[in-house]
């Protein structure tokens, strides 16, 4: 008996709940009018479904490709700035230097003869920055030198942004270091206004190259342009970044 009431109690309690829009909707009619609500108005439960208050924004592109963004990128905004405004006296960090851009350049002389070396040199150039190289040609002829105006001679890449900082720390903490008795750079490369250039004389210092698979030993020009107005702001700049100068 007990059993029986409670049964009839909890059946006069759904009946309760259908009467007032609460429940679970069996009816069909009932069910089609429910799917016509807006999504927000929807019951569930007996309570409204809320809909999104605010929209997400998305992502940035780096994280949306789940990529970081370069160390050195991090370690100017972080580090860097604050201590060349210490040192300068900048009063605003837009007056800081930075740098704009990494020019690598490979010249071919012997690509004259041999055509081949500029494919291998293109090939390494992308192995080395990262990016399809340019191939740079001659401007005029020159008998002497057997030279032909518009003759591919070299291969040069520009690096900014991203893919700069990551050849600069490439550059910086695996490749330099690699270098047969190295003492460090020179700290007299700069042309007055704060950019520099450096002389590399075998391209296999970078891990990038395969060294069974090249033909001959090839150097480099690499120059840093920075914002830099003078020498000594250049030459600081570069120095936190972690550039090995010479001291004597």
């Amino acid at each position: 008996m007990a059993d029986d009431k409670k049964k009839h109690d909890d059946d006069k309690k759904q009946e309760k709940k259908h009467a007032h829009g609460e429940g679970p909707v069996t009816d069909a009619k009932a069910h089609a009018d429910e799917k016509k609500k807006p999504e927000g108005q929807r019951k569930k439960g007996g309570k409204k479904e809320k809909a999104p208050a605010t929209i997400q924004a998305a992502p940035g592109k780096a994280a949306a490709r789940g990529e970081h963004p370069a160390r050195l990128a991090v370690a100017y905004k972080d580090q860097v700035i604050p201590a060349l405004m210490k040192d300068f006296g900048y009063k605003n960090p837009m007056q800081v230097p930075k740098v704009e851009k990494i020019v690598v350049n490979m010249g071919l002389g012997e690509a004259i003869t041999n055509n081949k070396l500029i494919e291998q040199a293109e090939e390494q150039m992308m192995a080395i920055t990262g990016q399809k190289g340019v191939v740079t040609r001659s401007r005029k002829s020159i008998a002497n030198f057997k030279l032909r105006e518009n003759q591919p001679i070299g291969v040069m890449a520009t690096l900014r942004k991203d893919r700069m900082y990551e050849f600069l720390d490439r550059l910086l903490s695996m490749a330099l270091p690699r270098v047969r008795d190295f003492k460090g750079v020179s700290g007299k490369s700069f042309d007055g206004k704060g950019n520099y250039t450096l002389g590399i004389k075998e391209q296999i210092i970078f891990p990038e190259i395969n060294y069974d698979r090249i033909e001959k030993i090839k150097g480099m020009n690499v120059t840093i342009v920075t914002t830099a107005k003078s020498d000594e702001e250049g030459r600081a700049l570069l120095r936190y970044f972690g550039m090995p100068f010479r001291t004597a």
